[in-house]
Order: structure tokens, then sequence, then C-alpha cells
């Protein structure tokens, strides 16, 4: 009381003195004064290194109270306005305002990036900024965010009104540190009111396709990190022909075929069959013989099986029309395993429907004839075998098989069976990558080159060339007449876990654990497309017969489809339960997928309905008793085995068309054949 007197006589003086420029000066300095003398701060600014922590929650609350439909995409902007927060923390030494702030708000992004949390939390000095792999990366580049107009000047209009008490704050962070793009509403757009509000019914908080830093988790399919860089390098995705003397052994053999089994009445022959898709396949963009790895000239058995794929291709069930979320009926097969103890690693079907093979965690890998009848040839060297058997084990791994795949084949009516499965490779934990042959029985080669295990292995689309993926990051190609590999594919920052070859075999695909997927071309190794925008661990790769469009799935259950040509990402598709998917197929015509995964469901999905048409639905994915769900209902629940308790709702994309589930049986392969079958196989797992 003593002091408020004294300043009251102070400034009653200055008042009659006429000094009325430091009567004003010395009232607004007691204004911010408290009854001890210390300043009292009347903007968040002047708070030192608890402005950050008062303003960024000042951002999420007005978020979370905002219109739904604006919530998915402002929330888009917490990650990297927390990220610049927290990284200007420490480089203004703030230590422990650093710690605070980190800890009271990293729980919320750990779903989508735990990687660079990880990184980022072992940052606690100024010097460490300079030096942190994951602060250099943001340090050095603008992140970029899009957002609709309408939601940007509400955010502006917002942050101006609350400029002192930590809008200030964050409008600093958004010029200096962000890129924020903001576009018109048009009705076709992500951005239309109806694509808005679809986000905000189903809660979708995916990133955009090019949000982010290029290069560095969610962003585009550019290579090139520059901002504003629209450089891609064209594809050639066209389907490879048959050289003119292989049109000819072909064409005299379908015409053979025509004569001794004449079409029906409406059906084309052969020979036409074959003569559409030829010029279909040569108005595309080819790649050239020099664009393509070198092939060894064609056998009788590569003629033998482009005939039986031309007949399987004019008798296939037709899947052409859009079907909007109805049909088409769709046949599969489950080939259920009993008595494994969760042994089995991965499976594998020949494509002459005959044989599938398991890989195992006890080092081992055993084959099975489909319809159970004894396999071919000699047992194996080390079996106990005495007598013909529906099944063989092969024995040579000193780990864990990761993956098997069989080398091309078709079907054959024919007594020789000459496009029959001939060749299986497998990889493992121990480094290596076996051919066994499915006529002796026996292992022919071991080819070694990776650094770590080994997590897949693919043939490529004509045999001869396979590709691998490893723990040591990177990829390889191999040929089946060479010990050493013939291409490494550097540039994932982690594991190399699925990679697949495109149609015509001038590109490879390979996906990691950093969540990208990257797309090469074979015959020097560049790299020319680069896929971000999953959310979580990718756990299946799969190119469509057409050439032009990449599936990917990972394991929160998410589908992604990628136009290759434009690099551009289609749609997401959602529906399995928890676990993730592990493995996707595509219809002959390209128009549909198939999925299976953990919970326990093969999934049809439609590739060309856009997904936020209506009809939305939600179906429970957990693996039910054997009840088909469609895809068109509205709400399904579908309790888990036994009744007992619901199982866990999970949204479905209307593109969904049906879902089939097992009786716990985890699905860890599904393939299309030829004619439009679906073949799954899984263990049930009680």
């Amino acid at each position: 009381m003593a002091d408020d007197g004294l300043s009251s006589q102070v400034l009653e003086y200055l008042s009659k003195k006429g000094y009325n420029r430091t009567e004003a000066t010395l009232r607004m300095e007691s204004a911010n004064q408290d009854v001890d003398g210390r300043p009292i701060h009347t903007r968040v600014e002047e708070s030192g290194g608890m402005k950050y922590g008062k303003a960024f929650d000042l951002f999420r609350s007005w978020i979370e109270e905002n219109l739904e439909i604006y919530k998915p995409d402002l929330r888009r902007l917490l990650w990297p306005v927390f990220v610049y927060s927290f990284l200007d923390l420490v480089s203004d030494f703030y230590p422990q305002e650093a710690r605070t702030f980190f800890s009271s708000f990293r729980e919320m992004f750990e779903n989508e990036h735990e990687d660079d949390l990880r990184g980022l939390q072992a940052i606690a000095l100024p010097e460490h900024v300079g030096t942190n792999e994951i602060a250099k990366i943001y340090q050095s580049h603008r992140y970029r965010a899009t957002l609709s107009q309408t939601a940007f000047f509400n955010l502006i209009q917002f942050l101006e009104s609350k400029e002192k008490e930590g809008g200030a704050v964050i409008v600093g962070i958004l010029q200096s540190r962000l890129n924020v793009v903001t576009v018109e509403r048009t009705a076709e757009d992500q951005f239309s009111l109806a694509r808005l509000l679809e986000r905000a019914k189903h809660k979708e908080d995916f990133p955009a396709e090019d949000e982010g830093i290029p290069g560095h988790n969610p962003g585009s399919a550019k290579l090139d990190s520059s901002a504003g860089s629209a450089v891609l390098t064209k594809l050639k995705l066209g389907q490879i022909t048959l050289d003119a003397e292989g049109r000819q052994d072909v064409l005299g053999d379908l015409e053979d075929e025509d004569k001794i089994n004449p079409p029906a009445i409406g059906q084309p022959s052969l020979v036409e069959t074959f003569e559409q898709r030829i010029k279909r396949e040569e108005s595309e963009d080819i790649p050239g013989r020099t664009e393509l790895p070198p092939r060894p000239p064609p056998l009788a058995r590569d003629v033998a099986m482009e005939v039986q794929k031309v007949k399987e291709n004019r008798d296939r069930l037709k899947i052409s029309e859009k079907t909007g979320g109805v049909g088409p009926g769709m046949n599969v097969v489950m080939y259920t395993f009993h008595n494994t103890h969760d042994g089995i690693t991965c499976l594998d079907f020949s494509g002459d429907y005959f044989l599938v093979a398991a890989g195992t965690d006890m080092h081992f890998i055993r084959v099975w004839s489909l319809d159970g009848s004894p396999l071919p040839g000699p047992a194996p060297a080390n079996s106990q075998e005495s007598r013909p058997s529906a099944s063989h084990r092969l024995i040579g791994h000193s780990g864990p098989v990761y993956a098997v795949s069989f080398a091309p084949a078709t079907a054959s009516s024919d007594k020789q069976q000459i496009t029959k499965a001939k060749y299986l490779l497998s990889s493992s934990a121990d480094k290596t990558v076996r051919l066994w042959s499915l006529d002796a029985w026996a292992c022919l080669v071991v080819y070694k080159g990776h650094d770590g295990p080994v997590w897949d292995v693919t043939w490529g689309p004509f045999g001869h060339y396979f590709l691998t993926g490893s723990h040591d990051r990177t990829a390889r190609l191999w040929s089946t007449d060479r010990i050493d590999s013939l291409r490494l594919f550097v540039g994932h920052d982690r594991d190399v876990d699925h990679v697949c070859f495109h149609p015509n075999s001038a590109y490879v695909f390979t996906a990691s654990c950093d969540k990208m997927v990257r797309m090469w071309l074979v015959t020097n190794g560049y790299p020319v497309r680069m896929f971000t925008g999953h959310t979580g661990n990718i756990t299946a790769l799969a190119c469509s017969p057409s050439g032009k469009l990449l599936a990917s799935a990972d394991d929160v259950g998410t589908i992604i489809l990628w136009d290759l040509a434009p690099g551009k990402l289609l749609k997401r598709m959602r529906g399995h339960g928890k676990g993730g998917i592990w493995s996707l197929t595509w219809s002959i015509e390209s128009t549909v997928i198939v999925s299976g995964g953990a919970d326990g469901t093969v999934r049809v999905w439609d590739v060309q309905l856009p997904n936020d048409a209506s009809g939305q639905g939600k179906v429970v994915g957990e693996g039910g008793a054997g009840q088909k769900i469609d895809g068109a209902a509205q709400v399904a629940n579908v309790s888990g085995a036994g009744g007992k308790k619901k199982a866990k709702e999970v949204m479905v994309t209307s593109d969904q068309i049906s879902a089939f589930p097992t009786k716990k049986s985890p699905v860890y392969r599904v393939m299309f054949t030829q004619q439009n079958l679906v073949l799954a196989g899984g263990a049930y797992l009680p």
C-alpha cells in the first residue's frame, strides 16, 4: 500500500509540473507490475520457454472445438507445429521446458509418427539439433500442408483474435517453417463439402498425398526433394508381346486346338482371343528390348504356357463392369491348415493349382498336393517316407523360412504336363535363398549376398529372374543361372520387407518398414517413383495385370491404390481389423482386388468405385463363423466365435464388395487364378 501511495504522489507531481510524457510512461510501467514490483506478462511471447506449451495447447483446443468438417485437415497441422515448437525450445536453451513440452503432447502422435518421435526424444541440447538426422530434415525443409481456403481463413482469424494468448507464436511457426497451400473447393476433389463431411463422419485422419517433407514420411511420389519439383520419369507400362517366331508357334497350336475342340456358339475361337489380346497390347506404350532384362530363347514349355493362358483367358469368369458395391459374385476356395501350432510363416500356391508350399519357423518347407493325391517323383533324400505321400519336406535352411515362391506355371491337360510347377524359391533368416527342384525334391542352388535375414522372394513374370528383399535395407535382382546378384536396389532407410515385379518385367517394386514404396528400373537400378502415405508398416504389395496400378497394404488395415504413370494416390480402402493385411491379389481384368489378413477374413474390393460414394457400412473384422458380409449393408455387427463378446467394430469403405470371415484362421495367402477363381490359405489358430 505504501508503494501505491508513493506512486500516486509521484504521478500527481508530474501532472502538476506538466511532464505529460513521463507521467504516461510511468503509468504504463506501473500497470504491468505486481505488488512486489515484478513485471506482469500480458502477452504469451513474454513468458519465455512456457510460451510454446501455452500456444500449442490453445491451438489444439481450438481445433478440437471446431466444426467437424474441418477437424481432419486442421489436425494435420498439429504435428509440424509440435516438432518445430520442440526444436525451437531446445535451440533457445530451454531444456527443462522442452522435456515438459515433449512429454505432455507426444502421446497424440505416437500412432503415426512413432519413428520420428523416437529420433527426436534424444534431443536435449542445441548441439543435438544440428547433428540429429530427424531434426536436420525438419530444420532444412519447410513442411508442406494443404488446407481448403475456408479452413485456412478460419484459422488465421482465430490466431489473430488470440494474438496475446499465443496466436502470434503459432503464426510465427506457420510463416517461417510451413508451406501452407490453400485450395478452392470443387465438387470433385478431396476438399469438396461432400468429401469433408464424409471424412468427418468416419473420423478419417490420413495424410494428404502431397503432405509433409518430400522423401520423408507422408509426401508425393516425386523423387526430387526440391519444393515444387514436378519432373517424373516417363514410364512404359504396356505388356510385352511375343516375337514373330513365338507368335507363329502359339497360333499354330491354337489353330489345332480349335479344330479338336471347336468353340461353342457365340464363343470366340482361341485364335480370335489371342489376336485381340495382341492387338490391344500393341496399342500401349511397350518397353523396347533394350529396356528389358535379357530373356533366354523360348522353349516348347513357354509356348505351351502361352496357349494355356489364352484358353483360360477365354473361359474365365469375366469381371469387367463397375460393380457399384453389389457384385459380382466371387468364388473363394479356402485351404485351412490344422495343428500348425502357429509355426507356419508363409504360403504360396503353384500356378498349375496343384501344389501349396508352406515355410515354417522350424527351418523347413513342406509342400502338399491340393487334391490330396501322392506327389510325383522320388521322396527327398533326407526323408523317412517309404511310400508315395501327398506332402514332402524340404530341409536345408538353418533359420526360419520367411517366404516361398513357385516358378511361373500353368495348368495342363496333356499327360506330359510340361507346364507344371518345376521350381520353388525360399528365403530365410540364415541370409540365403534356395532354389528347389520339384522333380527331384532337392536343393539345386544356394544364393548368398544379403547381409541379413531375407524377408521376401518372388519370381519374375517370365521366370529366370527373381527378386529379394532383406534386413540389410537392400533389394537384389538375381537370375537362376548365376550365383551372384545382377542388380542392387539401395534407397530405403529400413528393412525391405516386400518385393514384386511389374507384369512386363521392366520395373520392380520394393516396400519397407520406413513406410515407403519405391519403383525401380530393372536395367540400370535407377529409382523412378516413390510412394509415401502409409501410416503403418507395409505388409503386402501387388501390381495389377494391366501394369497401370499398384496396391499396397499395411498393418493398420488400409489398402492404398496408386496410379503409376502420374505417381498419384487414387484412394484408400479400409475394412480389415487388427493385425493388418498379409496378401493381395488382382483379378485378370484389374477391376477387383482380393485381400486376406490377420483378422481371419478374405475381402473383395471394387477398384473402380470411389470409396466416398453412398452406402458406407460398418462390419466387425475379427473373423466370425463363416458368415458372408455384404459391403452394401449399412451396419452389421458380427460377433466373434462363441458370441460371448462383441468384437471391435471396424469402419469399412463403400468399395468393399463382400467379405468372407473364417473360423479363427488368419489368411496368409490369396491368389486369383487365370479364370478368376480365388484361392486362399491360412492356419487355424484356436
